[in-house]
């Protein structure tokens, strides 16, 4: 084969004759004192050749899509730039390099044919009817806040079931989600230590600080948009790396995921997030109900008993303020408790008449954004649910409630009777129990559809669903090499 015939040294070439021209151009304009020109100039060969990769290697696109879900809002309070569209460009680009990939290799649409994708559309197709709602205020609202309701499962899904199929893929994500773990904890003590840097000081004085900065001190939230979603995606990772610990064979990793699964709760703790603690409290619950042992069972129901005795009970950890600030999210006169309380009341008033609720984006940050001075922009939801309920109607949250519940019923199915392999179980076992955890600790926060949440747990539930594939497989080629 001739180096002209090979299509990967001819890319080489063409790139190599971009670059020089791109830093010939760039002299000139730093030349001409056009210093903006000139970095754009620069910069310009570095984006063709990441585009050009992800076009080359489908699977490359994903894992940068993934990456910048973990990171992208939180670099945006040092840039002032919309940075949560480029996960949404991203996930866009990488689709279309598998189309494009079908003009080499066919490409495999059978392997996205299953329920987690037909949920997936049937949600979206909700959210494209809620165009129609004759409540909606505003189109604009609709196209940012559909893309967590519904736009990143249908992106997110079905692409892992095509590009990121494999059981080495899921090795590592997992791998890539610990290392960012520790990120946002080290992010977070350094906030609890030393304090906000410059940036997060100019955020909290604009915007955070009314539900940031209390009394008792600051509730933090690591490079995260908020403390209520840096408390709900620690527990998230904590409970997930504390159970793969169990089931990881190699000391050294096993040593690792229980560093980074103690250090996350010890991050969900300092965030003030009350209703994260729901997230260990329910992953634990399932986690035991999935392992079907006894024994198990009595374990978890005594951890989960003992813990919420202590907080409910008892003064004990008074002292410390994240204990005393989680002991005050039991107490049922608790004015935070109660004012939601109120809010759902007016909320049940204002959606009697309207089954299929205000429209997307016409409430919580959206509707103050794009309709400020409505009832339901001026209406805080503080919950996943309630504000499904409020821009969906009951009609929504009902569609919702049970695509979750299919979702998590057809895993726990996969898990207790389908799987035999001791550690895909076990890995399966701790993804559910960290998104069961996310899903009951939404009833009282926005976690489960959030940047980086909500693409981690839909990337999760299309590996729990390809892993009886995965067993079929090893037990093939374990049969095949034993001949």
């Amino acid at each position: 084969m001739s180096f002209y015939s090979n299509k990967r040294n001819v890319i080489k070439l063409l790139f190599a004759a971009l670059l020089l021209l791109c830093l010939i151009g760039a002299s000139l304009f730093f030349y001409s004192a056009n210093l903006i020109a000139g970095i754009i100039t620069l910069i310009l060969p570095i984006a063709i050749l990441f585009i050009a990769t992800i076009f080359l290697y489908p699977r490359f696109g994903f894992l940068a899509a993934f990456v910048a879900n973990y990171f992208a809002l939180g670099v945006a309070r040092y840039l002032p730039a919309p940075l949560g569209l480029l996960v949404d460009g991203l996930l866009l680009l990488t689709w279309l390099s598998v189309f494009f990939s079908q003009f080499n290799k066919k490409v495999e649409w059978r392997k996205a044919r299953n329920g987690l994708t037909i949920v997936a559309i049937i949600w979206y197709a909700y959210a494209l009817f809620q165009l129609f709602n004759p409540q909606a205020v505003s189109i604009v609202a609709w196209f940012y806040a559909m893309r967590g309701f519904s736009l990143y499962m249908l992106l997110t899904a079905p692409l892992v079931f095509l590009v990121f199929n494999k059981k080495e893929n899921m090795e590592q994500m997992l791998k890539l989600w610990a290392w960012f773990t520790l990120a946002a904890v080290f992010k977070g003590v350094m906030q609890h230590t030393i304090g906000p840097d410059p940036w997060e000081q100019h955020w909290l004085s604009v915007i955070g600080g009314k539900t940031h900065i209390l009394p008792q001190g600051l509730r933090i939230f690591s490079f995260f948009p908020d403390a209520s979603i840096y408390g709900g995606s620690m527990g998230f990772s904590g409970i997930v790396f504390l159970i793969i610990a169990m089931y990881t064979p190699n000391t050294l990793k096993k040593i690792f995921y229980l560093i980074v699964g103690f250090s996350a709760f010890y991050a969900m703790l300092i965030s003030g997030t009350r209703g994260a603690i729901a997230v260990p409290f329910a992953g634990i619950a399932l986690y035991a109900i999935l392992s079907k042992k006894v024994k198990m069972l009595i374990l978890g129901s005594l951890i989960c008993i003992s813990v919420f005795v202590i907080l409910k009970y008892t003064t004990i950890g008074n002292s410390v303020y994240e204990i005393r600030r989680f002991r005050g999210g039991l107490e049922a006169d608790n004015p935070s408790l109660v004012v939601r309380k109120e809010n759902k009341k007016l909320l049940k008033a204002y959606l009697a008449d309207k089954p299929f609720g205000g429209g997307i984006g016409s409430a919580a940050n959206w509707g103050m954004r794009f309709s400020p001075g409505t009832f339901l922009a001026e209406t805080p939801t503080d919950s996943w649910y309630v504000q499904i309920w409020a821009e969906q109607g009951r009609v929504g949250l009902f569609l919702h409630i049970s695509i979750l519940i299919y979702i998590l019923s057809h895993c726990s199915w996969i898990i207790m009777f389908k799987l035999k392999s001791i550690e895909l179980k076990g890995k399966a076992s701790a993804l559910l129990a960290g998104m069961f955890g996310v899903m009951a600790a939404s009833y009282s926060s926005g976690a489960l559809g959030q940047l980086p949440n909500g693409i981690i747990i839909y990337t999760s539930m299309a590996f729990i669903f390809m892993m009886p594939e995965w067993e079929k497989t090893l037990e093939s080629n374990e049969t095949s090499t034993k001949t």
